[in-house]
């Protein structure tokens, strides 16, 4: 990661399970810029990381009868957003790499501070 160019810009996702109405403008956000070309990522730590266990995304709702947060996070990665997540983060929620729906990569907050924190613009949701 401390390799890779500096994203045009970084959400570092704090935002997860509890407060469903939250997450689709993070994911709309990320999507929109990179959308526009730019390099986007979104970094899961804290609550954040369970939505990237398998099912769980698929589960919640932000509006009744509307997409599920797994839809908004397709989006944005159709769009071209690098999602990263954060591996003491894993511990956290009781989790392991097993419990993940894709592999993707894991980094930990120190490891991935110095290239988020290049950013041109971080955002914290």
């Amino acid at each position: 990661m401390s390799t890779m160019k500096p994203a045009d810009l970084v959400i570092i996702l704090i935002t997860g399970p509890e407060n469903p109405k939250r997450l689709p403008s993070a994911f709309f956000l990320a999507a929109t810029a990179a959308a526009s070309e730019q390099d986007v990522i979104m970094y899961f730590t804290g609550p954040a990381t369970e939505l990237l266990a398998k099912g769980k995304a698929e589960t919640i709702f932000p509006m009744t009868g509307g997409k599920s947060v797994a839809d908004f996070m397709k989006l944005a990665e159709d769009n071209g957003v690098r999602i990263i997540g954060c591996l003491q983060s894993l511990e956290l929620n009781g989790m392991t790499t097993g419990d993940l729906a894709k592999d993707l990569p894991l980094l930990t907050p120190s490891a991935a501070l110095p290239a988020l924190g290049a950013a041109g613009r971080v955002f914290t949701w």
